[in-house]
């Protein structure tokens, strides 16, 4: 975290605050301390006040799940749906293992807290989604699923995984995510046609 400047610390931050903590339970004075900045420069870097840097933080989220699309492939020795699917899981599966059930998705933390309240967290919530669906959207018409089928099934993806997340949390359990792939990978894999 240290080659990032100030702004980005206090962004990482509040998204790794918020996927703890949620919204609500995620203070100003907490992100510059989490961050090693000032909390004078909260004011400076974000004058929108906390609205803006959630709505940051739920942003670069979204852009880090997007970004992820193509390190889970490179990780494949064969791309397919489901083990593409298997992989975006697999790194909750992981961290839930190794590190316990506190952290949960900040885009899905932010929804929940702030979709009815405030409209700029709940639109940049909505584009973060998007952010995330298109890079699977595009990886699944890359293995051969029409594209007709592709963006439904990412949207099946980030769904499953996103209520197996908060499953998992609630039951301190990784079980709903091992579920979800063994349920959803055949199926995620019948989109490609025999044909392809």
């Amino acid at each position: 975290m240290s080659e990032r400047g100030p702004r980005e610390r206090m962004v990482f931050s509040a998204a790794q605050l918020i996927r703890r903590e949620g919204v609500g339970g995620t203070g100003m004075r907490e992100v510059a301390a989490h961050a090693g900045a000032p909390r004078g420069s909260l004011q400076h870097y974000f004058p929108g006040g906390k609205e803006q840097l959630v709505n940051e933080a739920v942003g670069w989220a979204g852009r880090y799940a997007g970004k992820r699309v193509a390190r889970f492939l490179d990780a494949l020795p064969e791309p397919t749906p489901g083990g593409l699917f298997a992989e975006m899981v697999r790194q909750w599966t992981d961290e839930y293992e190794t590190e316990g059930f506190a952290g949960g998705c900040p885009v899905a933390a932010a929804t929940v807290d702030c979709a009815e309240s405030t409209a700029s967290t709940r639109e940049a919530a909505a584009q973060a989604f998007a952010t995330w669906t298109g890079p699977v959207a595009r990886a699944l018409t890359d293995m051969g699923v029409p594209r007709e089928r592709a963006d439904g099934l990412a949207t099946l993806m980030v769904g499953a995984l996103e209520g197996a997340i908060l499953m998992a949390r609630a039951e301190r359990d990784v079980r709903p995510l091992t579920t979800v792939v063994r349920e959803l990978g055949p199926l995620l894999d019948a989109a490609v046609p025999t044909d392809y």
